[in-house]
């Protein structure tokens, strides 16, 4: 099952801060639950790894009122022989 990173972010302040938290605790979000959040180092966002079946799914997840600024990233592994015949591959999406 393909993995996501999904990143939510909200406003530095301390009001936007306490009303992130209220909210994924009132939508029971795996978020406050499963996520890291960079807020004590004044990076105001959370990060969640999970598996969806696709990322309209994992978008699915965030809550509501953080959908529409949440980022979602397919995440994947390589291992050298794959990276090794996967490399025209690779260049030609990168657009090098």
């Amino acid at each position: 099952m393909p993995r996501f990173l999904i990143e939510v972010t909200h406003d530095s302040s301390a009001h936007a801060c306490t009303r992130a938290v209220e909210t994924l605790l009132r939508t029971g979000s795996h978020f406050l639950t499963h996520a890291e959040w960079g807020c004590k180092d004044n990076e105001h966002k959370a990060w969640l790894i999970m598996e969806f079946d696709c990322r309209e799914d994992a978008l699915a997840a965030v809550p509501p009122d953080f959908r529409k600024d949440a980022k979602v990233i397919q995440l994947n592994w390589f291992v050298l022989d794959e990276n090794r015949r996967a490399r025209p591959s690779m260049i030609a999406a990168h657009k090098l």
